[in-house]
């Protein structure tokens, strides 16, 4: 259930085009400074990511290690719902290392802004001359390649389109629009996309994939399949290098709430799947992070309290469609309908006369502690034993 208004309805632009959501936790998501997954975590994250509906899944860059070989092997193995992919290197090696791992679809990336070929020391005509032969080989071998243009938010765009062009002739059947940095705007990511697309034709499906260095990644997603793009990358929680990548759930939350376009994903699933990858991984999310924060669906104020029983009143959806809980915390912001509401929730019978000073006393240990008062710490109150 959403309460969003009917303003989006009347200034969002209907998606006609279908809209798939790609995975990239257990390749991009890893990149995450200090985060190592083995293969045994990546299959379990691999299984969770199928269960919650993402429509593709990277199992990662086999070439890498033996390790992330054996993790993509295993993962394309498991006879998954999800489309699983492999990541490469413009390199014929590296999609031979895909293909070993018995997968039949990958991403293929190749440096395509000056400053990206700069700090490689390869010059575009060697660029283009890669792309052509590992693009070429998966094809030859009946893969579906998705060509990846690195750092193409920077790329100058003639030469951008010579890239696409050259991966197409050497059988690419996809495109990735990408924002390596972060850099777009939501205007900017719409244009790119839809002048890529004026470029090759609706028959090409068009990728995107950003990042969140300025945290507008959920945003430039979102006006990049506004344009037309029909995949969004992106990874659980946004994790992922720097300030990470595009949060695929946040997208598809979007999607299904903003736009009246669901996407298939099983948005009750996201806040297990969250956590799981919290502790492999060894991260931890801000409390008011969207979909898996511990703050979502608490409620502290008493202004806020007073209208607990009309939980549209105070929540853009319900807490089920994140499989979260709503609850009343007590606290220094805490109100008489805070306390009235708690006493029921506990069964504890409080004197309407008497609830005014409880709630201060509430405050004041709130203040006392810096914290929230727990519920043990209330029925002290209330028993007078604080």
């Amino acid at each position: 259930m959403f309460w969003v208004g009917t303003l989006n309805q009347t200034v969002l632009p209907e998606l006609r085009h279908p809209v798939g959501l790609y995975d990239t936790t257990l390749r991009d998501g890893e990149q995450a400074v200090g985060v190592v997954l083995d293969a045994d975590q990546k299959v379990e994250l691999a299984r969770l990511l199928d269960e919650a509906g993402v429509d593709r899944i990277e199992a990662g860059f086999p070439r890498v290690s033996e390790e992330d070989w054996e993790a993509a092997a295993r993962i394309g193995r498991l006879g998954l719902r999800a489309e699983v992919w492999g990541f490469a290197r413009a390199l014929v090696g590296d999609v031979e290392a895909v293909l070993r791992a018995g997968l039949r679809c990958t991403v293929v990336e190749a440096p395509v802004s000056e400053v990206k070929l700069r700090a490689f020391g390869l010059s575009g005509e060697e660029v283009l001359r890669r792309i052509e032969q590992a693009v070429g080989y998966g094809a030859r071998e009946g893969m579906k390649v998705a060509f990846f243009g690195v750092d193409g938010s920077r790329a100058d765009l003639e030469f951008l389109r010579r890239a696409y062009r050259v991966a197409l002739e050497a059988g690419a059947e996809e495109l990735v629009v990408v924002d390596t940095l972060g850099v777009l705007s939501p205007a900017a990511a719409g244009y790119l996309v839809r002048q890529v697309g004026e470029w090759f034709g609706p028959q090409v499906p068009l990728h995107y994939h950003g990042h969140n260095d300025f945290g507008l990644a959920t945003a430039t997603a979102l006006a990049a399949v506004e344009a037309g793009a029909r995949w969004v990358h992106g990874t659980v929680d946004g994790m992922g290098e720097r300030a990470g990548n595009a949060d695929l759930f946040q997208v598809g939350l979007a999607l299904a709430g903003l736009y009246g376009r669901p996407v298939g994903l099983r948005l009750e699933r996201v806040q297990e799947l969250s956590r799981r990858l919290r502790e492999v991984a060894g991260y931890q999310v801000e409390p008011w992070k969207p979909l898996v924060g511990e703050n979502l669906f608490r409620r502290e104020t008493g202004a806020v309290a007073m209208q607990f029983h009309v939980p549209e009143a105070i929540e853009p959806y319900a807490a089920e469609v994140v499989g979260a809980k709503r609850r009343l915390v007590l606290g220094k912001k805490s109100g008489l309908a805070s306390i009235r509401i708690k006493c029921e929730e506990l069964g504890l019978q409080v004197p309407e006369e008497a609830q005014g000073d409880l709630l201060a006393r509430v405050k004041e240990l709130s203040i006392r502690k810096r914290g929230l008062v727990s519920d043990e710490e209330f029925r002290a109150l209330v028993a007078g034993r604080t």
